[in-house]
């Protein structure tokens, strides 16, 4: 899948948590980082990607990517298994233990939470797609859904666009069916 496509779905998945699970007493700022984590490991899979959109941004990245393909096994290996969200998330548990002292009042188990979010709705759409992923690493075998290569979608492709706007249409019904709760939020984290 494309980086849109990525950002999209972590962002539908971390919305439909938030409306489902959202503390009362969250803070904005904590939704605001949540978020950002979210965005973050929506595209976190793809460090092992020496052209992803996160190394073009760098002015080494390119180098830098091509370093962190080798140390990962290449492209669709390590970082988009169970075992490399794993790994992540606990890179990403210690380095928010050091954060929050600069940020007391952000709730970083939730900030933590959205990570990983991100995170797997970006394996669970590769799964969609002809590579597929290897969920269960170290096991090398690549799961794809539906399970027939020729059906799964090529990434760039108009079916991917057609992913896309299934997501989007998705976010405009699940936004409108939760309209009332979406509001409620919106009033008690910003008044």
């Amino acid at each position: 899948m494309t980086a849109r496509t990525h950002d999209l779905a972590a962002a539908t998945a971390f919305g439909v948590f938030v409306i489902l699970h959202m503390p009362t007493s969250m803070r904005l700022s904590t939704f605001l980082v949540a978020l950002l984590a979210n965005q973050i490991g929506g595209i976190a899979p793809d460090i092992d990607q020496p052209t992803a959109p996160f190394w073009r941004n760098l002015p080494v990245g390119g180098f830098i990517g091509r370093i962190f393909d080798k140390m990962l096994g290449g492209h669709r290996f390590l970082t988009h298994s169970l075992l490399g969200v794993a790994l992540f998330s606990y890179l990403a548990y210690l380095l928010l233990g050091v954060l929050h002292p600069l940020m007391p009042h952000i709730d970083t188990h939730f900030v933590l939470i959205a990570f990983m979010i991100g995170m797997l709705s970006h394996l669970v759409m590769d799964t969609i797609t002809k590579e597929g992923v290897p969920w269960l690493l170290p096991i090398p075998i690549k799961f794809g859904l539906p399970p027939i290569k020729k059906l799964r979608i090529t990434t760039g492709s108009f079916f991917e666009t057609l992913v896309f706007l299934g997501i989007l249409a998705f976010d405009v019904w699940f936004a409108s069916a939760n309209y009332t709760q979406i509001l409620a939020l919106l009033h008690r984290h910003l008044t």
